[in-house]
């Protein structure tokens, strides 16, 4: 077992200025931990299928310190969770990413940062924008050429580590090309090698997209024109083109001049989406109206004839609920996700973009075969939003884009998920030729568990269970990092 230097014990203490508020993503399922640790020989209920090797990582918030004013969920020290399958056996390891200002707070003993709640005056840093808020590489997690980057929904410094023993490497800059910073969802063409990304900001100019090439090194940057600063979350690529999102998602102007990090959900304004050849500049973007909405999430994209296609996650409205008053209540309400699958085309002889539902299910965090990232893919695999009053997952719903059929799996009363990844299984021949892999916390038992299930039969429930050592909070996006991309790692 290895473990950090001692730390104060969190307490979630009202932090809203209503006595009666304590602080629900600092207790119970998302209290943080304070110990990192390494275990094997984990106990498995059923059987860890032997053609499934890789290892399932997942990253979320998770403070050292006290946090310094109200805590929201989002403010969190990144803290990656993994499960390394091979043979039929299992090992357990959870790391802290030791950020900038990971490493600052632990030299100073205390939290530096506050969070978004609060001005973010007195940080003592931010990310490369100058937006002062701590850059603690929460997010997501991305494999790429040998290395797994824990990226930061503000954007900032993608952080590398390495896949089995969470060791971090140290802010990746690729080859010393990186200038600026990364969203929390760079997309990754497993055929050609390449990483596309894009970086926003308060200032001009407020969008960059840009492409890192087979070799490692930046190989395009472009300026994208936007009216003004925008929150993009995600993008798509096609194997022609990228898909770039301008969202009535704003920073509040007037909370801005208060030095205060605040975001307001226009209406009025329509969604538009940019399309642009993989290379291309931004006076090559094409722009696309649809109806008002955020997206936090895309599912895939795909060319098809004249069409761009694409499928995400789409948000109606992301603001807080009318009878939210106070700050905590606001807060919960908005990361209180309501999203539905839906479809955009955007046609690039026509100029025309459509529209459509394509299930009325809150589901989110959606996941594909990564091989197929671009290419039109039939299988989505994504999770279910519980009504709870905080974020939940409480199933899996596998979609069918060929046949349009649904299947789900519930994971039972008090039972809570995560982001769950396809594994394609070894020699795996098709899109559903594997399994899902997921992080189940039993909020009865007080346990939890890495559930692996058939990914072309869900509904049969788990083929293994493997109890973990410790409690793992509930955090943000998961990544599957194959048998194979371990072995190029370690050569």
């Amino acid at each position: 077992m290895s473990e950090t230097s001692e730390r104060p014990v969190l307490v979630a203490e009202p932090q809203s200025g209503e006595p009666d508020e304590p602080n629900p993503y600092l207790l119970g399922l998302y209290a943080p931990t304070d110990t990192e640790i390494d275990a094997d020989a984990l106990e498995v209920i059923g059987e860890i299928p032997r053609d499934l090797n890789g290892v399932y990582l997942r990253n979320g918030p998770n403070p050292r310190f006290q946090p310094q004013g109200r805590y929201h969920w989002f403010d969190g020290d990144g803290m990656v969770h993994a499960v390394h399958l091979e043979n039929g056996k299992a090992r357990y390891r959870n790391r802290w990413v030791r950020t900038k200002a990971f490493l600052a707070d632990s030299e100073a003993g205390r939290s530096l940062w506050t969070g978004v709640m609060e001005s973010p005056k007195g940080n003592p840093f931010g990310n490369h924008h100058g937006l002062g808020l701590k850059d603690a590489a929460n997010t997501d997690l991305v494999f790429h050429r040998g290395r797994v980057l824990a990226t930061w929904y503000m954007c900032g410094d993608p952080y590398a580590l390495d896949p089995l023993s969470l060791e971090t490497l140290g802010a990746e800059d690729f080859l010393g090309t990186l200038t600026g910073d990364m969203m929390a969802h760079p997309k990754v063409d497993e055929r050609t090698g390449e990483m596309f990304w894009f970086d926003y900001g308060p200032r001009p100019p407020y969008l960059r997209f840009g492409v890192v090439g087979a070799d490692g090194a930046v190989a395009s940057v472009t300026d994208v024109p936007l009216p003004g600063p925008r929150l993009p979350h995600d993008m798509a690529i096609t194997e022609k083109y990228a898909v770039l999102m301008d969202l009535p998602l704003l920073p509040d102007a007037e909370a801005a001049r208060r030095g205060r990090h605040k975001i307001v959900f226009d209406r009025s304004m329509p969604a538009r989406f940019g399309v642009l050849p993989r290379y291309g500049t931004g006076d090559q973007v094409r722009w696309f109206e649809a109806d008002s909405c955020y997206i936090y999430h895309v599912v895939n994209a795909w060319d098809e004839g004249d069409e761009v296609v694409m499928d995400v996650c789409r948000v109606n409205r992301p603001q807080p609920r009318a009878d939210a008053h106070t700050p905590l209540a606001k807060m919960l309400s908005y990361l209180r996700l309501d999203a539905q699958l839906h479809r955009y085309r955007f046609n690039l002889r026509t100029g025309a973009c459509t529209e459509s539902a394509l299930d009325d299910a809150n589901t989110e965090f959606p996941s594909i075969d990564a091989r197929m990232l671009g290419r039109k893919s039939r299988y989505a695999y994504n999770v279910h939003i519980s009504p709870e009053s905080t974020l939940l997952f409480d199933g899996i719903v596998r979609y069918d884009n060929l046949t349009q059929a649904k299947a789900e799996w519930s994971f039972g009363p008090g039972r809570w998920g995560s982001e769950a990844p396809f594994a394609p299984r070894d020699s795996a021949v098709a899109e559903d030729d594997g399994y899902l892999v997921t992080f189940v916390q039993d909020e009865r038992e007080g346990r939890s568990e890495l559930d692996i299930f058939d990914a072309a039969d869900i509904e049969a429930g788990p083929v293994a269970r493997v109890l973990l050592p410790a409690r793992v909070p509930l955090g943000f996006h998961a990544a599957w990092v194959r048998a194979d991309q371990l072995d190029g790692t370690r050569r």
